[in-house]
């Protein structure tokens, strides 16, 4: 088990790294092949617009 440092990664230790990019790559794999439709781009930017007003308003 390689320590890594916060200059180095986000993570403690490679393995640490190594499942994230993992879980990462898999979950984009799923998405890339899912049938579903995708969000236009005004769409997603407008929800996402919509989560930092909320937060801000906190």
């Amino acid at each position: 088990m390689t320590k890594l440092t916060p200059i180095e990664s986000e993570f403690a230790t490679t393995e640490e790294a190594e499942a994230y990019d993992a879980w990462f790559r898999a979950t984009v794999e799923a998405r890339m092949k899912s049938n579903r439709p995708g969000i236009p781009h005004d769409a997603a930017m407008a929800r996402m617009q919509a989560i930092i007003d909320r937060r801000k308003k906190d």
